[in-house]
């Protein structure tokens, strides 16, 4: 029975908070609306612009490349730069400006004379190329090392003039295993005046001409080296044929008279020391 009473009590209720709420609203509505005003209306001072200050050291942090480190002498990280950049040239480099290609061109030949096309590998003849290379080139690496190398590691000699310096022993060992036509073709090939004198040449000439002078003795040697191995050949074939045994390859009777005299004349030992004596001249 007094359901109604009560739910009439509590819309009255709602009702007088509703209408509270809205006068709060619109009160606070209101006093923003006047304070905007009040502040718009009156006039404020410009604050004047304050002067500029010098930047402040950082004090760490970054990046900093030296070129020089201590007494002049370069940095660290500027000599594995330059070591890292030598190891990527260094393939090209042995190619072009070392004996290394006619050692190499010479030990191949020599195997196919032998009638061994893969003995011995690739890999062992490159190791001994490379070795005989840099017993050969001992003076010459000394003297970059000594006149260069050092002094620019000691501060004493830049980049540029350390250059210069070291080239000129590989230069003068490239002049002295050149031969003059060679030189002269290339000249004429880059249209070029010929030289006054041998300190006249360039390098981008005389690397080439290096090159096929080197290639040039190296098929000479290896002309010498198939001769006595034909003779061996020529011999076995034409008993073969004498004895009526056509159907036998020759080179599997040769091959073990070839490998027999090639290791009683000491064959390796022999064109070693020819290879080698061929550059005492530019030692």
């Amino acid at each position: 029975m007094n359901t109604a009473p009560s739910r009439i009590g509590s819309r009255a209720f709602f009702a007088r908070l509703g209408l509270f709420i809205i006068l709060i609203v619109v009160t606070t509505t209101v006093l923003l609306w006047l304070g905007a005003t009040a502040s718009h209306a009156m006039p404020i001072d410009p604050t004047p612009p304050t002067d500029p200050t010098n930047p402040t050291d950082p004090g760490g942090g970054g990046l900093t490349v030296d070129i020089n480190g201590p007494n002049g002498a370069p940095s660290s990280a500027i000599v594995t730069l330059l070591g890292i950049t030598l190891l990527s040239v260094a393939p090209a480099l042995l190619l072009m400006m070392t004996s290394f290609t006619k050692i190499f061109v010479v030990l191949a030949m020599t195997r196919n004379a032998l009638a061994l096309p893969s003995i011995p590998p690739n890999q062992v003849l490159a190791g001994l190329a490379l070795f005989l290379s840099l017993f050969i080139m001992a003076p010459v690496l000394t003297d970059i090392n000594n006149i260069a190398l050092q002094p620019y590691l000691d501060g004493s000699l830049n980049f540029t003039d350390a250059l210069n310096l070291g080239s000129e022993p590989l230069r003068q060992f490239m002049l002295a295993n050149t031969r003059g036509e060679d030189l002269a073709l290339m000249t004429r090939a880059a249209d070029q005046p010929n030289p006054d004198s041998p300190d006249d040449v360039t390098l981008l000439t005389l690397i080439p001409a290096f090159m096929i002078s080197e290639l040039r003795a190296a098929f000479i040697i290896g002309f010498v080296i198939f001769i006595p191995f034909l003779v061996i050949d020529i011999v076995v074939s034409a008993a073969l044929m004498s004895m009526g045994m056509m159907m036998l390859p020759p080179v599997m009777i040769s091959l073990p008279f070839k490998i027999l005299l090639f290791v009683l004349v000491d064959g390796w030992g022999l064109i070693i020391t020819s290879l080698i004596g061929s550059y005492q001249m530019a030692a």
